[in-house]
Order: structure tokens, then sequence, then C-alpha cells
């Protein structure tokens, strides 16, 4: 029986439906407090609701309240609590009733007195207020595979979630999301009778000062990714990128996943064979909790259908790189954190190729090859690379080196036949066929292998490129599953292995650090593999 795609998806998403990667939970947050700013928070939320304006003039009076509180007693924990809580609300409120104050400041009446309550536009932010969702963090909870935990930044200020999808009307900007799901931090300070919210970075703002003391401010590094895993259906995207890729060149990104800083050094994440850029949520919250990291880092992602061959993919990323140092010649080098596929991915791009791998398929150099110059431009790419000078170090999560027997089992076999040839990658397919050498059994390549095709440890390319050296100069290390069982390093059974890749395939020599982790596959998910990789670019900032 011949499966459709549609079908074949819905039997896989059943079977993994039980462990959604995020799901959301809106609720409504209660506050109990005995002062009068929590007195004042509770009238201001009673039902029926007041007025918008008169809310927010409540909710200012207990935030003014609570300020005032502070600053006599700066380390009034309830105070601290109350404070926080209102500005949330206000932001809600502001949310929940369509208000601009960015526009105009809005009379909002309190006890005594009629608040002028504007937000200051950041003048360097992209894009109008208006054009993004903006709400409290408080209000989402949330359980997933890859929501483990929630990281949090205690402080002053209420924890955001900034969503944007209008990119038509906002313009997308270079390397961004095409849907921006973005952790900010919104705080509100009072002068008088006006009063004035900004909405900050906790990425690029650590401390704030507020009445004349510097307060650490408050950040929710969770919500913001663990929301965008709940809206955007990543289980679909993956098995549809891995079973019925669509053209490579539209479909494969290399985002960032916070505004740019030239001061930091990017970090970019390759996710492996039918993942995606989600598989990275785990490791991305843990060392956004970190302030060092939060000081030196920013997180990029290269996602992209992985059921084409990654010799392929390899040389798309490669013109992708050459565009971001193009539009930011001031960047940072790159560290690379490549897991399984995108490990190989990456070490493509710290390799001397010279002839090797072009030797292994064909007996005459590009220039000889009666190529239209489409195809020999497309193969020349994809086999024929030198080092990049624009990485700096790279960490392998479970790569295959020498590739793995699973992709010649029966789910390997099942898998490459749903997949079938890269067509959409190389129409030329005849062309590229007619001209390729035999293998060492002197068997002919009679279709153009896929990316399962390209983890069998008898494939030539992962032969010849296993044999090449890795350039000099470029620290590399290895972090190695082994499902805590233990098993011989060597091909002799029992056998060391994550359970899809073996100790003898994702080990390699020269590796400046190598870590075994009692863990399955996702090596880059297990909290060992993540203080490694969190030690690791520590260690880089020396």
């Amino acid at each position: 029986m011949k499966l459709s795609l549609p079908l074949l998806l819905g039997l896989m998403l059943a079977a993994t439906g039980c462990q959604s990667y995020s799901t959301v939970r809106v609720t409504r947050p209660v506050h109990h407090s005995p002062t009068p700013a929590g007195e004042r928070i509770v009238h201001s939320l009673k039902r029926p609701s007041p007025p918008p304006l008169t809310r927010l003039g409540g909710l200012l009076d207990a935030a003014s309240m609570a300020a005032d509180a502070l600053r006599r007693q700066p380390d009034d924990s309830q105070a601290l609590l109350d404070y926080n809580f209102a500005v949330a609300r206000i932001f809600g409120t502001i949310h929940d009733a369509d208000l601009e104050p960015w526009k105009a400041p809005l009379p909002c009446p309190g006890k005594g007195k009629v608040w002028r309550f504007s937000i200051k536009r950041d003048a360097n932010a992209k894009g109008d207020p208006s054009e993004f969702d903006i709400q409290p963090a408080d209000v989402f909870k949330f359980r997933g595979t890859l929501v483990q935990q929630r990281i949090l930044r205690a402080g002053l200020g209420a924890p955001l979630v900034v969503v944007g999808r209008d990119v038509e009307s906002r313009g997308i900007q270079p390397f961004e999301a095409r849907d921006i799901f973005y952790g900010m931090t919104g705080v509100v300070n009072f002068k008088g009778s006006d009063c004035v919210g900004a909405i900050l970075d906790p990425l690029a703002v650590e401390k704030i000062e507020f009445d004349g003391r510097t307060r650490p401010l408050a950040a929710d590094f969770t919500a913001s990714l663990a929301l965008a895993l709940a809206d955007q259906n990543h289980r679909r995207k993956e098995l549809s990128g891995f079973f019925r890729p669509a053209d490579i060149e539209s479909r494969a990104r290399l985002e960032r996943l916070e505004p740019y800083d030239p001061k930091k050094i990017p970090v970019l994440c390759i996710h492996g064979l039918g993942d995606s850029q989600a598989s990275w949520s785990p490791l991305i919250q843990t060392l956004r909790g970190q302030a060092i990291i939060r000081k030196n880092y920013q997180f990029w992602f290269f996602s992209y259908p992985t059921g084409f061959p990654y010799p392929f993919t390899a040389s798309v990323l490669r013109r992708r790189l050459d565009a971001i140092t193009a539009h930011y010649p001031d960047h940072k080098k790159i560290v690379l954190i490549g897991h399984s596929m995108g490990g190989m991915i990456s070490r493509t791009l710290i390799t001397e190729s010279g002839m090797k791998l072009w030797n292994t398929f064909y007996d005459k150099p590009p220039a000889e090859m009666p190529f239209s110059a489409e195809t020999r431009q497309v193969m020349t790419d994809s086999l024929i690379f030198r080092p990049r000078t624009d990485i700096s170090r790279v960490i392998f999560a479970a790569a295959s080196h020498r590739g793995s027997d699973v992709a010649t089992g029966f789910f390997g076999r099942l898998g490459s036949r749903i997949i079938g040839s890269p067509s959409d990658m190389v129409p030329y397919e005849p062309e590229v066929l007619a001209w390729v050498i035999p293998n060492s059994t002197g068997a002919n390549l009679s279709r153009m292998p896929n990316s399962i095709d390209f983890l069998k440890p008898d494939n030539r390319f992962v032969i010849s490129l296993a044999e090449l050296p890795l350039a000099g100069g470029i620290p590399y290390h290895s972090l190695i599953g082994d499902r805590g069982r233990g098993g011989n390093l060597s091909r002799v059974a029992p056998v060391s292995t994550d359970g899809i890749v073996p100790y003898w395939s994702s080990h390699i020599e020269g590796a400046a650090s190598e870590t075994i982790i009692p863990s399955h596959h996702w090596t880059n998910q297990h909290p060992m593999g993540i203080a490694e990789i969190e030690r690791i670019l520590r260690e880089h900032l020396k």
C-alpha cells in the first residue's frame, strides 16, 4: 500500500501527538497582598470591569503606591511584587482595550488625580508598537517536551511577550524570523501626575535606575520561545521538510533570534535530520538565564528541509553566511553548534575538500564535464569547498561523522524510499548521474542520493569526508550520547550508541574536549549537554 503524504504525516503526528513541544493555557493571574497597593489592585480588577481608562488609573495608583514604598524601603519584597503585578496588569489592559499610549498620553482617572500616561517609544526600535501584539508573560502557562522549566530573572518590571506577524506592513528585517516572538520587560516611572512606561529588552539591559536606585530588570526567558512552539506547528513542518522537501533555496533560512549586536559573538545553531529550530529551545532558554552568556553571545538559527542531502544544504548555508557578512561586515567570528546531520553540515564549513570529494564521483575536473552552467555550479559548490574564515569554534552534538547503521536498516530504507530523489533541488538529475563513476564495488549510481543515503556508513561521500582533516586553528568539541548503557567504542558488538549514532561515528580525533552523556540522540537537550555547551562558551570568552 502506498501512503500519501497527508496520510503519512497524519499517522506520524498521531503517534507523536502526546508529546507536544509546547501547549499554552491562558490564565487570569491572581495577586494577594494586604498592602494599600494590593487593595487598589483588587479594586481596579473587580468584576464587572470599570472602563479601561478608569482601570488604568487604579492600576497606576497601585504602581505609584508600590514605588513610593520601595523608595522608603528599597528591600520591601512585597512592594516589589505589588509594583510588578500592577505594571503587568497595566500592559494587559492596554492590550485588551486596544489602547495606544505610545501615540498620545492617556488621561487616566485615579484616586484624587488624573494620570497622564504614555509609553516612550524606543528610537532604535524597528516598526511601530501598534504592529505588535504585546501581552504580560504571566498570563501564559506552558507544558511540553521542550518546556521543562521556566527560566526567570528576578527584578523590577513586568515580563512581556511581543508577537509580530504582519511582515507586509512592518517590513521584515534582514535575517529576521517571519514571525516575531520576543521577550521584553515593561516598567512605569512616575513624576507628579505624569507616568511614563518603557518597554526594555532584557537581553540588552541587565539593570535599570529606578527612583535613584539600581535594580535588576526582571525577565522571562521562556515565555516567548514556549509561545512560539505552541503557536507554530513545528512538528508538521519538520515532517514535511523531511518527507517532501520543497525548493531548498526558498525554504532554507538563516535567522536572527534577537536584534543584531556587533559586540556579541554569534552562535549559529544547525538542527539535524527530521528536526527544526524548535529543537534548540531548551538550550536557548537555559543559556539566556546566564548573565555572561546574554552579555557576550547572540543566537542565530539555520533551518532547512532535511530531506535534501547535506552537501547541497551546506552549499546553501555558505551562501547565506556570505550574505550575513555582506550585510553585517563587522560581525564577530561565529561559534557553530551542529546537532546530528547539522554537525555534518558544520564539518564541511571547517574542511578543505580539495578535489578529493569531486574525484570520488567524477574522473574529470569541473571545467571538462559536459554539464550545463547551472549543474556545474551546483555540483562544484557541493563537492569543492574551503574552510570558512568566519568560524571560530565548532561544537558537534551527536554528529554522524562516519554515518549510522540505522540508515541501512528497515526504517532507514523505508524513509529513503519515501523521500525518493531530491528532484526539486536537482531537476537535471539525468545530467548529473550520467557521468558519475562506479563506486568501489563497481555499482553505478541509479538516482540522486537523499539525506538518509548520505548517512549510510558505506556512502562514498561520507567515507571520503571522514578522511579529510579539519582546518587548523579552529577548536572543536564533541558531545556524544550513549543512553547510559555503555558498550564498546569500536564496531564490536555491543557498541556504545545514543540509539541512532554510535560512538565510533560521533568520535573525531583532535577534539578539544569530548563529553560522553548518558543521553539519547538529542544530547543538545540533555541537562549535561546544555551544561557542557555553556562551559565551552564560557571557555571561548577567554
